[in-house]
């Protein structure tokens, strides 16, 4: 899709809400009753029940918990936040967070294509993977040896895009991802779900939760999956065993204990990284096979494995204060071998290669303690959010790097011997951080909403070089705050601002040996969100800039060294629309645009985009149920979607461009009790991704690192539910 043809997914998005207000008050009963996800049961004294968000109809959310560390309408969030609920997953078949937010807008993911090792995204313009993941509000990612959580034992994701470290700590400037798990349910219910598809895939996966005793005080819920599968590209599989079990106690109305936990295994490998000649451009033989392995049998390999146990408690002390503790400790250990590519001979087709081997392993812990206050100075109503949070992250890091055989590329001869390298790196890091902060949404009437954060992290870091035998000791500390102002008029429509500020801690020295601060970011935000009576819709958009000061970049005087001289900036668009609409209609639009520049740093980068980096993304994604009003079509569901995915370049200078492309999915579903009563709950489904199986590369972080994008991926499913 050419540029010009994004205002399409513009008029889209804003064309959404509009529908949705016109939607009939038949349709919204209607889109309570076929939602996908699980209403919150009410308890005896009428309230739901503790740290529970309220219901999505559809594809639609209306609350949010990443945004404000508590249940906040949406409306009244004075940043960009969007909720991709377990509906939504379910209607796309999604197996990863990458391919439940395609139609998101200020995020890009699958940036090196189909890789299972970790979910590599951008979230407007920054590298998201290393510490912008989160599960169950509390830090999952931690860079490289973070892995992937599987999919299926979520119950949606959160988006908060901008700075968040006035709650989270030290953060990337883009914002952050919340996966939210499965929990116990008070309601008994479950699913079983067999699936196969393209590259071998064959899986297994089932959910079930309700109450274990006739009051309820016990509940638990139960999430597994296995699969053995291959992909696209040869020799690579991408097996997985998952399960995650949740007991929850609920003694009375006012308390809530869950203790939780999850353990994965996967059986896979690194993506392939082949040369911007050869994949974007042909060479005098070609373009390189899709399909094509790049590395070498009975030595590649990426085994993890991950688990972690946890509990969040939370206790109401009468009507005005609430207490909440979360925590987890987690831990992750690798086994990776990788031979990689490193660009093309002048044959055009042979392909030079190193070989690269770590063993990473890293433990976590982490605690999360609040004291949620309501009361009133005035005319003014106050939520007053105190926390003090500690973690504690222990990385054990050995790599290595060697020299391996070079590789036909187009007529591969697999079996050279690859030597196992001598170590180039090995070191032990632990590190500790502590941050107290402070919120308070004050609400002056029913029509304006002030939020105000203030948060102060002090992060120590000691590095044991167990080559060197040096230890090398950092310690940081940073204030961030946020400032936004929501007014909430007649009818749904909340214009709002807000002023908001990050930090990121970066190890490391210059050459001079002098420790590198902390990263820096400050956005400011404005924009309008929409969400009608009875919340069928949801349409925002925003306008930004966000600068991040202190980046890394080359040292001008000493290339094997960096300076911290680098600034980037980026300001933005997005605009964005999910809603039910009339006779069982579904939409989702977005639209994306970005323009990142860096402003300081070295002269042959300054005023060039980053790399990486696009300027423009667009989605729209409809899905149609027929219900009996459809005659002989009741119990059919169809959907389809267009994605443009914007052109990106190789470098922070000298670079070639990847280019743009567009994308078409599709999806369709039929519910087997249409055919008897044998059947209830009984549902086959099936989705193509990439339906007309384009060859594009997802992404190249160099001239001689790029990644192929996903090919055609058929999934079919049969589940059924009870």
């Amino acid at each position: 899709m050419s540029r010009c043809a994004c205002p399409t997914f513009l008029l889209g998005a804003l064309s959404l809400g509009l529908a949705g207000a016109l939607a009939s008050p038949a349709t919204a009963q209607q889109g309570a009753a076929e939602g996908a996800i699980r209403l919150p049961e009410i308890d005896v004294a009428g309230r739901p029940p503790l740290g529970v968000a309220e219901p999505t109809r559809g594809f639609v959310a209306t609350e949010a918990i990443a945004g404000t560390k508590g249940a906040t309408p949406l409306l009244e969030v004075p940043q960009s936040v969007s909720v991709v609920p377990r509906s939504a997953i379910d209607a796309l078949q999604a197996q990863t967070l990458g391919e439940a937010i395609r139609y998101q807008s200020g995020l890009r993911g699958e940036s090196y294509g189909p890789d299972p090792r970790a979910d590599f995204l951008l979230l407007r313009g920054f590298d998201a993977v290393d510490n912008s993941i989160y599960l169950d509000g509390l830090r999952y990612s931690t860079g490289f040896a973070a892995g992937s959580l599987e999919t299926y034992g979520l119950d949606r994701f959160e988006i908060v895009r901008g700075p968040a470290s006035v709650l989270y700590g030290q953060i990337q400037p883009g914002g952050l991802v919340n996966q939210v798990s499965r929990r116990p349910t008070l309601t008994p219910q479950g699913e079983v779900r067999l699936s196969a598809g393209d590259f071998g895939r064959a899986q297994a996966a089932g959910t079930s939760s309700g109450p274990l005793d006739r009051n309820g005080v016990w509940s638990y819920s139960l999430t597994a999956l296995g699969r053995i599968a291959d992909s696209q590209v040869d020799k690579v599989g991408n097996d997985r065993v998952f399960v995650a079990p949740a007991l929850t106690w609920r003694p009375d109305n006012d308390t809530r204990l869950t203790v939780h936990a999850y353990y994965q295994r996967d059986r896979t490998q690194g993506a392939q990284f082949l040369p911007y000649r050869g994949t974007v451009t042909e060479t005098a033989f070609g373009r390189i096979p899709t399909r094509r392995f790049v590395g070498e049998p009975g030595f590649d390999k990426y085994d993890i494995t991950q688990w972690g146990v946890g509990s969040e408690f939370e206790r109401r002390l009468g009507e005005a204060v609430t207490v909440r503790q979360n925590l987890r400790w987690a831990h992750s250990g690798i086994n990776w071998r990788q031979t990689v590519g490193t660009g093309l001979l002048d044959d055009d087709r042979t392909l030079s290669r190193i070989s690269y081997v770590t063993n990473p392993d890293v433990d976590r812990f982490q605690v999360d303690n609040q004291a949620e206050v309501r009361f009133a100075t005035g005319p003014l109503g106050h939520k007053l959010l105190a926390g003090f949070d500690y973690s504690t992250v222990r990385i054990a890091n050995p790599q290595a790097f060697g020299a391996a055989p070079g590789l036909d590329v187009f007529s591969p001869a697999y079996g050279s011997p690859v030597p196992l390298p001598s170590p180039s790196l090995n070191t032990r890091q632990n590190t500790a951080q502590y941050g107290l902060y402070a919120q308070d949404q004050i609400r002056l009437g029913e029509r304006l909403v002030l939020t105000a954060g203030v948060r102060n992290d002090w992060v120590d870091s000691d590095t044991l070089d167990r080559i060197g035998g040096t230890t090398q000791r950092q310690r940081d500390t940073a204030a961030t705050a946020r400032v936004g102002l929501v007014y909430l008029a007649p009818g749904g429509l909340a214009p709002y601002a807000s002023w908001s500020t990050s930090f990121l801690p970066t190890p490391g020295t210059d050459a001079a040996g002098q420790a590198f601060r902390p990263r820096s970011g400050e956005q400011f935000e404005v924009g309008v969100k929409y969400q009608p009576p009875g919340g069928e819709s949801f349409v925002q958009a925003s306008a930004f800039q966000i600068t991040q000061t202190d980046s890394l970049t080359t040292d001008p005087n000493n290339p094997l060294f960096q300076v911290q001289t680098g600034e980037i900036r980026v300001r933005g668009l997005e605009l964005e629309g999910v809603g039910r609409l009339a006779r069982g209609l579904s939409l989702i639009s977005s639209f994306t645009y970005l323009d990142p520049t860096i402003t300081k740093g070295a002269a042959e980068e300054v005023g060039n985009r980053p790399a990486g980096v696009p300027a423009y993304g667009a989605g729209l994604y409809a899905d149609q149920s027929f219900d009996e009003a459809w005659g002989r079509l009741a119990g059919l569901g169809l959907g389809a979607g267009i994605r443009f995915l914007g052109n990106s370049t190789t470098g922070n200078a000298a670079h070639n461009v990847v280019p743009s492309v567009t994308l078409v999915d599709a999806a369709l579903r039929y519910d087997l009790g249409r055919l008897g009563r044998e059947f209830d709950g009984t549902q086959v489904a099936v989705t193509a991704n990439n339906l007309f199986d384009t060859t594009y590369v997802s992404r190249c972080t160099s001239d001689t690192a790029c990644f192929y994008g996903n090919r055609r991926t058929v999934l079919a499913s049969l589940v059924k539910r009870w």
